[in-house]
């Protein structure tokens, strides 16, 4: 009996025995039914009597102990067809960038057997290639190289270098390259917010304001945004609370110093942030807060307390960007048009999606406002209906206890 959640876990399998031979029951299982009735607050030696009087037949239901299972999320395509390196076309998975994947053996340095979560059309284990494998793929060291050719800064590049000073800390967290490791978890009725990342602000951005804007009016009583603060002084027509939370120097600089804020900047001598307390605000509301951040600082609201969805909005291909930023700027000169401009953009893009593409929950590619709308609203609805979430694993382990206790079968592989 699991002392802290009063659960009846298998603690011991006989060897020999009838669940030894059966290789369905394993230690550290959870048993819920034993032929049909529930052993919910039921105590072990409660449990004695329904064997008993079984027959020749026990049916048991359990929850398979996940400490024991290795389940991962794919941060690349691939297909087999295209690999020439496979032992077996007709043996390897399929998968695409963000797929769920069942490790079920490690054994071969080069070529690891999965399964893949959510595909219904099989149950078999098939080959995939191992991290090691796929990081000594040439094809991976030129995307990796391409994403660090950032040697010259356009206009925009500077004027955002020179306009905003982000707080950065750490510089983010070490990304997998391959597969990162998660969790399987039950949905609960607490809210995750919804965290954009994109290269705003830029030349006209990526359309993140306004692809918030349009999910936020589309459904106001489910969606929130956060208030940002700031040390400038309020303006005649300006509400505090309403616009901003308008705050001194001082208050600003203490919340910095006690990490309270998601991102911060300063701008024409003045401080602007947005400041965890909005984001438990909104939270509290019930509601789904939308929040766009840089990628550096996705590691504040990046933990087991928040749980966010992150959205990752990147630019179209270059041309269709050239042909988007002319249509706008027969609205608006200020739009850049610039070649380096959307050069730049697209190897911003690059970069942030090789160092923080483990983060991201889903890429959206905003060529079109209206589709990529449609998009997102359709892949918050399918989350919003999963029963189960895969969450990071690191969320889940961090203490050195609770990493030691739950992620020791990680050691050596990622």
């Amino acid at each position: 009996n699991h002392e802290s959640t009063g659960a009846i876990v298998v603690a011991r399998i006989m060897k020999g025995g009838p669940a030894d031979k059966s290789g369905l029951i394993h230690e550290g299982d959870e048993l819920k039914e034993v032929n049909g009735i529930s052993l919910e607050c039921k105590k072990p030696k409660e449990i004695i009597p329904l064997l008993a009087c079984s027959q020749n037949e026990v049916k048991f239901k359990i929850i398979p102990d996940l400490f024991l299972q290795l389940f991962v999320r794919a941060l690349f395509d691939y297909d087999p067809v295209e690999d020439p390196t496979i032992p077996c076309q007709d043996a390897a998975l399929a998968f695409k960038r963000g797929n769920i994947l069942q490790i079920v053996s490690m054994n071969d340095d080069t070529w690891w057997q999965a399964l893949h979560i959510g595909d219904s059309s099989s149950n078999r284990a098939r080959l995939i290639p191992s991290q090691q494998l796929q990081e000594r793929c040439p094809f991976y060291y030129i995307v990796h190289l391409r994403s660090f050719r950032l040697g010259k800064k356009s206009r925009w590049a500077r004027e955002r270098a020179r306009s905003w000073r982000w707080s950065t800390g750490v510089h983010g967290l070490v990304c997998p390259s391959t597969y990162t490791e998660v969790i399987p978890h039950h949905k609960d009725s607490k809210e995750r917010p919804l965290i954009f990342v994109s290269l705003s602000p830029g030349p006209g951005g990526v359309g993140v304001n306004e692809l918030k804007r349009r999910l936020l009016i589309s459904d106001p009583e489910r969606y929130g945004v956060t208030v940002p603060y700031t040390s400038r002084p309020k303006r005649k027509q300006e509400n505090e609370g309403v616009e901003y939370h308008f705050v001194s120097v001082h208050t600003f600089e203490e919340h910095i110093l006690n990490q309270r804020f998601i991102e911060y900047g300063r701008y024409k001598g003045h401080y602007y942030g947005t400041c965890l307390d909005s984001l438990h605000k909104v939270l509290a509301e019930g509601k789904v807060c939308l929040v766009d951040v840089h990628p550096s600082s996705i590691k504040h609201v990046y933990t087991c307390e928040f749980k966010p969805y992150v959205v990752f909005v990147k630019p179209p291909r270059i041309e269709e960007l050239r042909l988007t930023r002319r249509r706008a700027k027969f609205i608006c000169d200020d739009v850049g048009t610039n070649p380096e401009d959307f050069e730049d953009m697209m190897d911003m893009a690059e970069t942030m999606e090789s160092h923080y593409g483990h983060l991201f929950d889903k890429v959206i590619v905003n060529g079109d406002i209206a589709t990529a709308l449609r998009e997102l609203k359709a892949d918050l609805k399918k989350l919003e209906e999963a029963d189960v979430q895969w969450f990071p694993a690191e969320w889940f382990c961090s203490s050195p206890t609770t990493a030691q206790r739950s992620c020791s079968h990680l050691s050596g592989w990622i």
